[in-house]
């Protein structure tokens, strides 16, 4: 990315990232929810997000629909627009970290690429990529905003499985198959990692 802004310097505050994450509790991290439209992620990223809000920790949801009626507003859905809707995710991703929080997004994220970018950003096994694998003929059954109708038809360009390729994540952190497993079940197997990988604690 091109620096544009002048005269900026990064400012440390009496509070600092070490300070945030002993209040919490519990170790922050990126949950990266990525699949096709209609695969489950936002479904998926709440029901995790109530599980943890149970278990105390102090969590965000952020959802790619929510985020283009503010932040990404100005965002289109060309590759080259794709690439700025994740990166400007991963640096609000990053603030969280710092906060000391579990953040959970759910965006397509079709490149790996990008996905990597944002992984670099977050720092040492703080970044979790969740894999929400659904095959392509039972996203377009569900199609619960009847958009693989519209792309088939051709009123919608670039839509990721139909004109525009997805990536899979060749060695996601967690690999969900929902054509196979409940949303109660993938739930419960996201919080299982983080609590083995000792980011979260087990309820009592």
């Amino acid at each position: 990315m091109e620096q544009k802004s002048t005269n900026v310097k990064w400012h440390n505050h009496s509070v600092g990232h070490e300070e945030r994450v002993a209040l919490m509790g519990h170790q922050p991290a990126v949950l990266w929810y990525t699949g096709l439209s209609g695969s489950g992620k936002s479904t998926i990223a709440n029901a995790v997000d109530a599980l943890l809000h149970e278990m105390g920790c102090h969590t965000y949801l952020l959802d790619g629909d929510n985020v283009r009626h503010g932040l990404n507003g100005d965002l289109g859905f060309s590759d080259k627009d794709r690439v700025e809707n994740i990166r400007r995710i991963g640096e609000v991703a990053k603030l969280f970290i710092d906060a000391g929080l579990v953040v959970s997004t759910a965006f397509i994220s079709p490149f790996q690429a990008d996905r990597k970018m944002v992984r670099e950003m977050c720092g040492e096994g703080q970044f979790i990529e969740v894999f929400v694998d659904t095959p392509l003929d039972v996203c377009e059954s569900r199609d619960p905003k009847g958009l693989y109708k519209k792309a088939r038809n051709g009123e919608i360009r670039n839509f990721t499985g139909i004109d525009s390729d997805y990536e899979a994540p060749l060695k996601p952190e967690v690999h969900l198959k929902t054509a196979e497993a409940s949303i109660e079940e993938c739930a419960r197997q996201v919080v299982a990692y983080l609590v083995a990988q000792g980011l979260v604690k087990k309820a009592a």
